[in-house]
């Protein structure tokens, strides 16, 4: 059986284009750590959230992620207010950006972590329109702030579900997932 170390909508949705089998038990971490690079940070944070949740499923293979937007230096995970959506949104629009997504599969005490990375461009927005897509709700629960899902993405380079939240061509090429 695969355990989803997340509450996410978007990775349930995804994990299911993998495996049907799977149940969901979101982690109870702080997602702190003192990892400095964006894939370092992007990793641990994965191995915490499967760490937290392997601890009730030993057996089980237990999946976590965590997804990041790196821009001019700076660390974007989810927005904590309308305020700080609105200012990764103008630093996000027009500019090229880094979506790491790291991931961490554990079994019987074995451990396997990855990341993944893609860049992104927003397309530009004014301040009406990120207003109104602010306003919507959609950016407050995402990296960054925004959906590649939500139109606002000019182009890419990667892969559209680690964008997403879950690089499924990452975890399906990892060992422990291969084995179960």
């Amino acid at each position: 059986m695969v355990i989803l170390a997340s509450a996410s909508p978007r990775r349930r949705e995804l994990l299911s284009r993998l495996t049907g089998d799977f149940l969901v038990r979101p982690s109870c971490v702080n997602e702190v750590t003192g990892k400095v690079r964006p894939s370092a940070v992007a990793m641990d944070l994965a191995r915490q959230k499967a760490e937290d949740v392997a601890a009730g499923f030993p057996h089980d293979l237990v999946l976590g992620c965590d997804t990041i937007v790196f821009c001019n230096g700076k660390i974007l995970g989810k927005p904590e207010d309308a305020a700080k959506a609105r200012e990764y949104l103008h630093m996000l629009c027009g500019n090229f950006h880094t979506v790491y997504s790291g991931v961490c599969l554990i079994k019987d005490g074995r451990k396997e972590l990855g990341y993944a990375l893609s860049r992104v461009k927003l397309r530009n927005m004014g301040d009406e329109e990120i207003e109104e897509y602010v306003r919507g709700g959609s950016p407050m629960d995402k990296a960054g702030a925004y959906g590649v899902q939500d139109g606002v993405v000019e182009k890419f380079t990667g892969e559209y579900e680690n964008i997403m939240g879950l690089p499924l061509e990452l975890i399906s090429g990892m060992g422990l997932w291969k084995e179960r």
